[in-house]
């Protein structure tokens, strides 16, 4: 059954399959985040279709396990494509009660497999998220700001469609990074723009802490050589440092008990962006729980000291950030 983006939010749908596919992955996660993971808080599941095609078994008897605690549970399988067709079908047979697929796949011709099933079958619904216009875009910030009860000029707005450029994804990514530091202010001006989404050209400030993270010194180094931090952006990048350790100390946690790297990820609350699944591998094999634990404590005292010593910040900041990222035999 096709329906369109809009009705997702204003039809009672009874059907627990859905097809989620086109180039707009920002308004894709906004359905999936304020629709469906809002109801699966305790039970929302994410998988990547290589994680599937690999083990199959093992994804069935995951999803198929029924807790005592758990209702309905809800799967999301990223990057699908045709590959998967034959495995989504089988599940769609199993008819399983407590169970929400959604499929998170990219384009797809009018020929493929998995959207013909998903547009032809009652069972099923295929909505296509297209990409927005730029008319879209400064509603959306428009929106954002008047709900903040923040002031902002319409030369603003555009300015700030123009950062994210063009890309909604991209965009609240950036709304995101402004609300961190719009506390107190009810008025943003051109300056604030500037500064607050100044890295968007090069490597975001997550890709440098996970960069960090994995002990990649040489992307670390890079990622710090190619952007202008100044003392704003020093606060942006060691809240980000506390917020993944935090994550990263949770899932170690959670490792210990799964004794299952994959099941750790895909288990996470909340959800794991596709994106960062291998990065976050590669951390959860280099850091021990003992080890993060210790690493947050370092970055509050960092975050201390960088407000403390305001003119030499960014080198205390700088200096940690690649001391971190050194492998430990360096």
């Amino acid at each position: 059954m096709i329906i369109k983006s809009f009705e997702l939010n204003k039809v009672k749908i009874k059907q627990k399959f859905f097809l989620f596919y086109g180039q707009n992955q920002g308004h894709k996660n906004e359905i999936i985040k304020n629709i469906f993971q809002i109801k699966y808080l305790e039970s929302t599941y994410n998988y990547d279709e290589g994680e599937i095609l690999t083990n199959k078994e093992n994804f069935f008897n995951n999803i198929l396990s029924k807790s005592f605690f758990e209702n309905e549970k809800l799967i999301i399988i990223n990057r699908a494509t045709d590959k998967i067709s034959n495995i989504v079908e089988e599940l769609i047979e199993k008819d399983v009660e407590d169970l929400v697929l959604i499929l998170n796949s990219s384009i797809l011709e009018k020929k493929s497999k998995i959207r013909s099933l998903f547009e032809k079958s009652k069972e099923t619904v295929c909505v296509a998220f297209y990409e927005d216009n730029s008319q879209t875009l400064s509603t959306i910030v428009n929106n954002f700001f008047r709900t903040s009860k923040v002031s902002i000029s319409q030369q603003n707005i555009n300015l700030i469609v123009q950062r994210a450029r063009g890309d909604r994804l991209n965009l609240n990514n950036e709304l995101e990074k402004i609300k961190s530091y719009m506390f107190n202010k009810n008025k943003i001006e051109t300056k604030d723009i500037l500064k607050l989404t100044n890295l968007a050209e090069n490597y975001n400030v997550s890709e440098l802490i996970d960069a960090c993270l994995a002990k990649n010194k040489k992307k670390t180094v890079t990622i710090l050589n190619e952007n202008n931090y100044n003392l704003e952006d020093c606060i942006l990048v060691i809240r980000t440092f506390l917020i993944k350790s935090k994550r990263l100390k949770k899932l170690s946690k959670d490792l210990k008990e799964t004794k299952n790297i994959d099941l750790t990820i895909s288990s996470s609350k909340p959800p794991i962006f596709w994106k960062e699944k291998e990065i976050i591998k590669q951390q959860l094999k280099i850091w021990t729980n003992n080890e993060v634990e210790k690493l947050i404590y370092q970055i509050n005292n960092i975050e201390l000291l960088i407000k403390k010593h305001n003119s030499s910040s960014i080198s205390i900041l700088f200096d940690f950030i690649i001391k971190t990222a050194s492998p430990i035999n360096n």
